[in-house]
């Protein structure tokens, strides 16, 4: 039962054919069994887990589920809050932080009658990661536990992969759903911006910020999706519109549907392997199959986009954590060093003109949107191992998943295969700005036509994984000693106190953080506004 979907287990226990004790109880042995070798989890909450789901039984056998979240156990991405329960953002800086409510997505979760099976390992605050310098160790691929699962959302893509939770809540400000849910081999939505709440979750970047639910199928998300949407006046970048029914938008029908094709964004200007290049065509030939209209088209140069989301983003990033980085850095991870203390090197006019090119290409998007139904690209994968990675490559590597952040529409990741190996495989569908039934039912469609969904991880109780490697050293800088001293400079202007290692972290960010603001530079009207302006409500 644990290898069942959200869908399936709902209407076992609508025909009181399966009991959430039942269910829930059997979770829990499972993660027992395998979240040594996984990580997935920073703390289990088996003691709420088990009182939740006897509530939920004694309603369901007083007057029926409330829905089809009722009675589904579920997991939280450490960076929602949880009323009298840690919320540390995977963060030695913040191991004692405990919310005095609940964050608003998971307020919904209980109300839809949800158990909650713990909370899930994070890179740290979503940002830096994987790293092995926390507190906790990072989660672990489970189709290959030497392999990375993707970040920021880790835990979530491991946990619902490895089937110890039904569905999960990610974050996604770069990619931090869609990541973990492509190299796990889980479906991962990214929703359009303000469709979910963003009020308390540990916010990364307060321009970039998503929601989102990760479980094994489009369907799933579409479940959990109908409990989390809807307007919250507490969060100043919510949307007030019209309530959607998403999962009774998967007809499975796609037929005429036009949806273009982003091949040169995977292909050459953020290659994938071979293998996944394949893959991608194989999808492809099933959404023709299904009645889809394809055809290729093209955006900006994902540098573009990374330039724009990582001047505004890390600038706010570091605005959120700037009296930790100055009073404590020794409490945070190197990985989230080497990327938020390059915020200081970030000229206001920097920020201010990435603000002002996101909206040129925002109106860019318009004209796709108005005639296209969805696009498509390849999402990253296959999964790296755990020693492969650098800090330095979050400045050096370009981005399949970025520039749906910079549209802020809906985007989503979901499997379409496996390597020789047994590594997931995945597509990117992204759609219009609250199209986000749009993107499921295609996904959906999909899903129903290939199967994918009928593969799951193979792991055996007891096994051991592999050590982690050590903590890797910095990168060295490739910068002059007159550019060193000016960024000493700028960091103790900034109140910063580095040791070496940090320090270090810092320069080898600095040439990237100035090509990328190069990127922007530019003879700009007055009249260009930046996307952050905003409009009083009627």
């Amino acid at each position: 039962m644990t290898d069942w979907t959200i869908a399936e287990a709902a209407r076992r226990i609508a025909a009181r054919q399966l009991s959430p004790v039942e269910l829930t109880t059997e979770l829990l042995g499972k993660v027992e069994a395998l979240e040594p070798q996984l990580n997935a989890f920073i703390r289990p909450t088996p003691e709420l887990a088990m009182q939740q789901a006897r509530a939920a039984e004694a309603e369901i056998a007083a007057s029926g589920p409330r829905g089809p979240l009722h009675g589904i156990p579920f997991g939280l991405k450490d960076i929602f809050g949880t009323r009298g329960i840690p919320t540390t953002g995977h963060s030695r800086s913040a191991e004692g932080h405990v919310p005095a409510e609940d964050a608003v997505t998971v307020a919904k979760l209980y109300e839809a009658g949800g158990v909650l099976m713990g909370k899930l390992a994070t890179h740290e605050f979503a940002h830096g990661g994987p790293s092995f310098d926390l507190p906790w160790p990072p989660a672990r691929n489970p189709w290959n536990t030497a392999h990375v699962t993707g970040g920021s959302s880790s835990g979530s893509g491991a946990a619902v992969a490895a089937g110890l939770v039904l569905g999960a809540m990610g974050s996604d400000t770069g990619g931090s759903i869609r990541n973990p849910a492509a190299l796990c081999g889980i479906a991962g939505l990214k929703p359009t911006y303000g469709l979910l709440s963003r009020r308390g979750v540990w916010t990364n970047s307060f321009s970039y910020d998503h929601a989102g639910p990760m479980a094994w199928t489009a369907e799933d998300c579409a479940i959990m999706l109908d409990a989390l949407a809807g307007h919250d006046p507490g969060d100043p970048a919510s949307a007030d519109r019209p309530k959607v029914p998403y999962q009774a938008a998967l007809t499975g029908d796609i037929r005429g549907m036009r949806i273009g094709v982003l091949r040169e964004l995977y292909e050459t200007d953020v290659p994938v392997p071979a293998v996944a290049r394949a893959a991608m065509e194989a999808a492809l030939e099933v959404l023709r199959g299904l009645g889809a209209v394809l055809e290729d088209v093209r955006i900006r140069p994902a540098a573009d986009y990374y330039a724009v989301k990582v001047l505004t983003a890390e600038s706010e990033l570091y605005a959120v954590h700037e009296k930790g980085l100055r009073e404590n850095p020794e409490k945070f991870g190197e990985d989230f060093l080497g990327r938020s203390l390059a915020a200081i090197l970030i000229r206001a006019e920097d920020y201010m003109q990435a603000q002002r090119e996101r909206r040129v290409m925002l109106a860019e998007f318009e004209p796709l949107y108005a005639k296209y139904d969805a696009l498509v690209t390849a999402a990253p994968g296959p999964a790296p191992r755990l020693e492969a990675w650098r800090t330095i490559h979050f400045w050096q590597k370009g981005s399949l998943t970025t520039p749906f952040n910079v549209s802020g529409g809906p985007a989503m990741s979901q499997c379409i295969g496996f390597t020789p190996e047994g590594l997931p495989l995945s597509m990117q569908v992204a759609g219009r700005p609250f199209d986000d039934a749009v993107v499921l039912r295609l996904a959906d469609a999909y899903e129903r036509a290939t199967p994918w969904r009928e593969r799951r991880p193979a792991l055996v109780a007891g096994a051991a994984a592999p050590p982690l490697p050590p903590v890797p050293d910095p990168t060295p800088a490739e910068v002059t000693p007159a550019e060193r001293d000016a960024i000493a400079l700028i960091a103790r202007r900034a109140g910063l106190t580095l040791n070496a290692r940090q320090f270090e972290l810092l320069c080898a960010a600095a040439p990237y953080v100035e090509q990328m603001a190069g990127r922007l530079r530019r003879a700009r009207r007055f009249t260009e506004e930046p996307a952050s302006v905003f409009t009083f409500g009627a």
